[in-house]
């Protein structure tokens, strides 16, 4: 397939860009480096430096795997987006190209301001630009599973059937966000569900957990790794974890750590992709699968990664902090997911096995840690009991 990625330089673009391309497929990876100039402005650097988008392009191509294109451009602007769907015809685009982070979101006005307008914006471009120029293009677009929020009911895959004096519907599932970004993507889900209801596009829309790991099993070359970040504004929960245990530092559980999410392995997020670009949607349908493999609480990711930390005699204790986030402390949590399974995903689960394999990954680029990167800078809401 002709394969378009849209934030095709980010923690999982990049890696979807050469898994795409390794497997056969004509990939295009468009990034605006809005991420890097945050990443730049609020001092959040990766652990390991990452090189400009064609120079990872070049590198990748140079180890005899294929071509993947690179295009830089500002996909806020309406005419950037038409642009690339007249010219390269793509027949699916997975859709990254977001602000990412729910803490940067909270930051302020002006962080609030520029999730909104980027996220709503670059989804209503990339809508636009499809019904105008490819319309039989199907988008893979990377929802949530924080849209959902944390309700008292089971969540299901997207959708709700609602009996209510003896006539029954079935709307998308209630959603109730924790932050503005989360709320952006619920959002998006809405505005591509109406342009599918009254244009016809074509749309997977892949509510996915947090994800963990620093290799996505493409490459071998360093270089060609993704931008793993570990600090509270772009980093994950377990990937904080496991560089505050490569660091002797104590691992920074918020409030009491009985937050339950999905998780799931970056090798999984390149399996659902796939899987949801060889499934595609005929026009006029809208396709939601929740994206993660194995729930777990923070306290229990803690636990998990103490003792791999100390399966290679590393030190590694928890700290426990205020909680700075606007969140359910405990809650119940019931999701279906077994839409993607059901498509062929071979989950990888989080193993001993695994964690020990991600800590001596990460060993060789300690020095590179900044402790000060570990605390939370960003604090909104009260927690919610």
């Amino acid at each position: 397939m002709r394969v378009m990625i849209w934030g095709g330089d980010g923690y999982l673009g990049w890696p979807t860009a050469m898994y795409l391309a390794r497997a056969g497929h004509e990939v295009v990876a468009v990034d605006s480096y809005l991420k890097r100039d945050l990443v730049c402005a609020t001092g959040a650097e990766p652990l390991v430096p990452v090189p400009p988008l064609a120079e990872r392009a070049r590198l990748f191509r140079a180890a005899g795997d294929a071509e993947i294109r690179v295009e830089i451009t500002d996909l806020r602007e309406p005419e950037a987006a038409h642009r690339l769907l007249r010219e390269y015809q793509p027949e699916a685009v997975v859709h990254y190209a977001e602000q990412p982070s729910a803490p940067y979101s909270m930051r302020g006005e002006d962080e609030a301001r520029l999730t909104l307008l980027n996220n709503l914006g670059v989804t209503f471009n990339l809508i636009q630009a499809v019904l105008h120029h490819a319309p039989d293009c199907a988008i893979v677009k990377l929802g949530t599973m924080g849209e959902y929020g944390t309700p008292n009911i089971a969540i299901e895959e997207g959708w709700l059937t609602v009996t209510h004096e003896g006539r029954s519907e079935t709307f998308l599932y209630p959603r109730q966000a924790s932050s503005l970004y989360h709320t952006t993507k619920i959002l998006d889900t809405d505005l591509l569900w109406f342009y599918v209801r009254s244009a016809g596009l074509r749309v997977t829309d892949l509510m996915q957990g947090p994800v963990y790991g620093f290799d996505a099993g493409v490459s071998d070359d360093a270089r060609l790794l993704t931008a793993f970040h570990y600090d509270e504004l772009f980093g994950t929960v377990l990937n904080r974890f496991l560089v505050q245990a490569l660091a002797g530092h104590p691992l920074t559980v918020y409030g009491r750590g009985e937050q339950r999410r999905g998780y799931l392995d970056l090798r999984d997020t390149l399996a659902c992709v796939s899987l949801a670009l060889a499934h595609p949607p005929p026009r006029g349908e809208m396709r939601i699968y929740n994206q993660f493999t194995e729930i777990f609480s923070v306290n229990e990711l803690a636990a998990r990664v103490i003792s791999a930390a100390r399966t290679l005699r590393m030190e590694a204790t928890v700290a426990h902090e205020p909680n700075p986030r606007f969140e359910a402390e405990e809650h119940f949590y019931e999701v279906r997911h077994r839409a993607l399974l059901e498509l062929g995903l071979q989950p990888h689960l989080l193993t001993e096995e695994v964690l020990v394999g991600m800590l001596e990954r990460l060993r060789p680029h300690a020095a590179r840690v900044r402790p000060e990167l570990f605390r939370p800078r960003v604090r909104w809401g009260r927690p919610r009991s």
